[in-house]
């Protein structure tokens, strides 16, 4: 019997914030991210930065967010993804779905 407190490890909440380089704009990054995020039940942003990059940031269960960081690496069919910078953070669930901020 539960007492309330167990937290199967799947379930933990997890945050991260990510700057995608590479060919990242103008491929539909934004949109594909977008998608795949919403389609895993993640909640956070994406937008374009001015130096060509793109930033991601997504919290909820922990293999989920596994699972989208793997699609990050590789991005959509006509991106070419080079790097990926990855910054841990606490997570807050103030996030209410995903969107692209502009």
């Amino acid at each position: 019997m539960s007492n309330g407190n167990d937290v199967h490890p799947s379930n933990e909440l997890r945050r991260v914030h990510l700057l995608v380089s590479g060919r990242v704009q103008g491929v539909f990054f934004r949109a594909e991210t977008k998608r795949q995020a919403s389609g895993l039940g993640l909640t956070g942003w994406v937008r374009n930065l001015e130096d060509r990059r793109v930033e991601v940031v997504f919290e909820g269960g922990k293999d989920a967010v596994e699972e989208m960081l793997d699609w990050c690496r590789k991005g959509p069919r006509l991106s070419h993804v080079t790097g990926v910078e990855i910054l841990e953070e606490q997570p807050t669930g103030s996030f209410n779905g995903f969107r692209i901020r502009h």
